[in-house]
């Protein structure tokens, strides 16, 4: 016999499917963000905007797997729309 999900694995899924709502990851412990950060990169749903959320946290642990990753934020060059005859 299979045993149920726990409350916080069900919030954890529901997290990852309604990331794009998620605009502050602050509130959330430590422990809790690291795992939420595992299952973000497990369902591909790491992108430039979630990767800043999570860098802002500050979490050590979640930092040092972005770099144990070698996980870089994307540059974006930005042309310019007006050119001006002086350079």
């Amino acid at each position: 016999m299979k045993t149920p999900p726990s409350l916080l694995s069900l919030t954890i899924d529901s997290a990852v499917l309604n990331l794009s709502d998620i605009s502050d990851l602050s509130p959330i412990p430590d422990h809790i963000l690291l795992d939420l950060f595992l299952r973000i990169l497990k369902a591909g749903k790491l992108t430039e905007k979630v990767l800043k959320l999570f860098v802002a946290t500050g979490n050590e642990e979640v930092i040092s797997l972005v770099q144990a990753l070698n996980i870089r934020h994307i540059v974006t060059p930005v042309l310019p729309t007006r050119c001006s005859e002086k350079f």
